[in-house]
């Protein structure tokens, strides 16, 4: 997916979102959005929005020289996930279709996406989990637990923090043993790394990978060998968020891509509303029926 000019100006209020985490004082904060208006300046559109956003945020990292400005928010909402996590789980065990409602809970922790929107809060984790399980679900749910019960091998490529506890009521509903799951290999935003995954027990499910990448989405080339090689050899790829798939849309892999879709653009280029919780088969696979509306868990 290429860079739309609408996506300017979310770079410009990232920018602005990430230093004021780090620093009060104004003139570093002119001084950061002068630099990242000049790398504005240089973009190549034909690019996908995470390769601007990579370049911001080391930007923003080098000249305010803190490594993880969002480290605080990352272990709020691992803390938050984890407090939500039993009656989550019951949930999905009283449901009469706990596979459904276990893959609208996981999107809807796709809300905690500090790239989009700096003023989430647990007032907004809980309306999203309500609005997931009562709003129609833009996918086909039993055609992804059928290649999921096909794939010999699964990589699931993993967004933020504190949604990576949401990803494990989904996890459970799937074959673990034939699972890989990946995150970021350096912090970037409010991306999930190993810190994230072993603070919410993550690793006691499945296996765990970074990728070695500070790209708040997939870049491919940016990522290292060992990822790259679960990626190409991996039968069945599950991707979440907008970033994984801004960056891999046109991957010629079989992808599902479960998000939320939260930005206008992204919302314009999958076809559908924003707010709409979508499950997405890669071009490459999916059939010519197009989307299917499942109805509420």
């Amino acid at each position: 997916m290429k860079t739309y000019f609408e996506c300017i100006s979310c770079f410009v209020r990232q920018t602005l979102d990430a230093v004021r985490l780090v620093t009060e004082d104004e003139a570093m904060q002119e001084h950061v959005l002068r630099q990242a208006l000049h790398e504005f300046s240089k973009m190549d559109l034909r690019q996908s929005p995470p390769v601007m956003g990579q370049r911001i945020h080391r930007l923003i990292r080098k000249l305010t020289s803190q490594k993880d400005p969002y480290r605080g928010i990352k272990d709020r909402f691992n803390a938050l996930a984890l407090e939500l996590y039993p009656q989550l789980k019951q949930t999905v065990e009283a449901s009469s279709r706990p596979r459904e409602t276990a893959m609208r809970l996981a999107i809807a922790g796709n809300i905690i996406d500090f790239g989009v929107n700096s003023q989430i809060d647990s007032g907004h984790v809980h309306e999203a989990i309500e609005h997931a399980l009562t709003t129609p679900l833009e996918g086909e749910v039993e055609a992804f637990y059928e290649a999921v019960s096909q794939a010999s091998s699964i990589l699931y490529v993993a967004d933020n923090a504190g949604e990576i506890v949401f990803d494990k009521l989904l996890l459970e509903q799937m074959p673990r043993e034939k699972v890989i799951v990946s995150v970021k290999g350096f912090p970037i935003i409010n991306d999930a790394t190993m810190i994230d995954v072993r603070d919410t027990g993550l690793d006691q499910l499945v296996k765990v990978i970074d990728n070695g990448s500070d790209a708040p989405g997939t870049i491919l080339e940016e990522c290292h060998e060992e990822f790259r090689r679960h990626f190409n050899e991996t039968e069945l790829i599950i991707a979440k968020g907008q970033g994984n798939y801004e960056t891999l849309s046109e991957t010629e892999k079989d992808i599902f891509f479960l998000l939320k879709a939260k930005c206008p653009v992204v919302a314009k280029h999958l076809g559908c509303r924003i707010g709409s919780l979508v499950l997405r088969r890669s071009d490459r696979v999916r059939t010519s029926a197009g989307i299917y509306h499942e109805g509420p868990a």
